[in-house]
């Protein structure tokens, strides 16, 4: 078992930034990528970007690629997603998840847990 706990998220306006905290216990969390993920109401849960404990591969989605980065401390059991250059259309529920696979693209299926999310609204 594995629980996720997110936390930081509020209100900024467009072009500031946000850190997103999300941490990890149970015994089993250090064999899963981490990876976050974003919902609005009425869409799917999609996703954002992960990243392997030790600071190793990390992927993102294009649409926050040069604007988001991933990362790991791994002594905390901690990851955040740190959100600079924030757009209105960046406003959503962010989810850590807990991923047993991975591919270029992953989506909800592939998360094995999930956190209760924090949420991010971005001002005009």
């Amino acid at each position: 078992q594995v629980q996720l706990v997110e936390s930081g998220g509020g209100l900024v306006q467009a072009g500031g930034s946000l850190r997103l905290s999300c941490a990890a216990s149970g015994r089993t969390f250090s064999r899963y990528f981490m990876g976050w993920f974003r919902q609005v109401p009425g869409k799917e849960r999609e996703f954002v970007a992960y990243i392997g404990w030790g600071g190793g591969l990390s992927v993102y989605a294009d649409s926050v690629k040069g604007r988001f980065m991933i990362s790991t401390d791994d002594a905390k059991s901690t990851v955040y997603l740190l959100l600079n250059n924030l757009k209105p259309e960046d406003t959503a529920v962010y989810y850590c998840a807990a991923l047993s696979r991975i591919r270029s693209l992953p989506t909800t299926r592939d998360a094995d847990y999930w956190g209760q999310g924090t949420q991010v609204t971005v001002s005009t």
